[in-house]
């Protein structure tokens, strides 16, 4: 698998990250060890977790799993800290103490003495900026972390948190949904992150799964939208201009003779700025599919007819006055 610099840093990942969200929950331990293996095998590094997926057994999961199945060193372990807002004396969200308490509970989870990659989940309006990328710069120069970046911040927050960071712990990533259905990234964000040298991870490029044509025709009982708990999450993107898309994208798998997945994300994968889309799966059979996209590049005239298909209205002051 092609490998890519994550941002202006010295780290290289593949340019696809295995997402483990479901881990811990849907996915059990002896799947999650066939994903792993399948890609690392496939020439993945880059691993993508968070404290919060399955009240933390996703770190438990994989952090069992490095060492035996596959070599720490191997894979660049990434997660993220939501550090909840709790009523004791540390506030929670993203201050000082409540960050490096996460941090600590991550490590403890993932059974190793430092991350490779660490990112804020999320903006948090309740502390000042100055004090989170002080707890980002500890957990750097402690050596507990490598590198530090964000997740779902919007423009002018990445472009704060960015010009803030201190040359010991700049922000080198930015977590974003963005794929074919959702490109809100597109006005701001992404020409932000491009600015400061912040590589792109996506999540979410598959559309929540509506890009690979599974509910064109109504909703499969195996799927998650036929599920409680992700069946919102999925309907979200069930909407007209969603089919018109999921629509296009067919048509493009048709002509090049592969899957609508492979072509969603393969879009995704190669936008400005994006360094790596992160993928989860309920299966290692679903995995393989996303593994395919490693073979195609997308034809520039069918990149264009996509972009058009699912471009979002940028206006003032995105675009600049008139």
């Amino acid at each position: 698998m092609e490998k890519r610099q994550l941002g202006r840093s010295g780290l290289r990942v593949s340019r696809l990250a295995l997402g483990t969200m479901t881990w811990g929950g849907d996915t059990d331990a002896e799947e999650a060890a066939s994903q792993l293996v399948a890609f690392v095998d496939a020439g993945g590094t880059l691993v993508d977790t968070a404290d919060i997926y399955a009240e933390g057994e996703a770190e438990r999961v994989l952090g069992s799993l490095l060492g035996d199945l596959v070599p720490r060193d191997d894979v660049v372990v990434a997660t993220k800290a939501v550090a909840r807002r709790t009523e004791g004396p540390f506030g929670g969200g993203a201050s000082r103490g409540a960050l490096l308490s996460a941090l600590d509970g991550s490590l403890r989870r993932l059974g190793t003495d430092h991350l490779d990659l660490w990112q804020l989940h999320a903006w948090d309006a309740g502390v000042p900026i100055e004090e989170t990328l002080s707890a980002l710069e500890y957990a750097v120069t402690s050596g507990k972390v490598r590198y530090v970046g964000v997740s779902n911040y919007a423009g002018w927050q990445l472009a704060t948190a960015a010009s803030h960071a201190s040359a010991v712990a700049p922000i080198v990533s930015c977590q974003y949904e963005y794929s074919l259905l959702e490109r809100g990234v597109d006005r701001e964000a992404a020409p932000a992150a491009l600015h400061h040298g912040v590589g792109l991870l996506p999540w979410a490029p598959l559309g929540r799964g509506v890009l690979t044509g599974k509910y064109r025709t109504g909703t499969p009982a195996d799927s998650r939208g036929a599920s409680s708990e992700f069946a919102g999450y999925v309907e979200h993107h069930r909407t007209d201009r969603a089919a018109r898309i999921v629509q296009a994208v067919a048509t493009a798998a048709d002509g090049l003779g592969t899957s609508p997945l492979v072509v969603a994300l393969a879009w995704v994968r190669d936008r400005p700025g994006v360094v790596a889309p992160v993928v989860g799966a309920r299966d290692t059979g679903q995995l393989t599919g996303s593994l395919a996209a490693e073979e195609l590049t997308l034809p520039p005239a069918i990149r264009s007819a996509l972009d058009d298909v699912s471009c979002v209205e940028v206006g003032y002051p995105e675009r600049g006055p008139k």
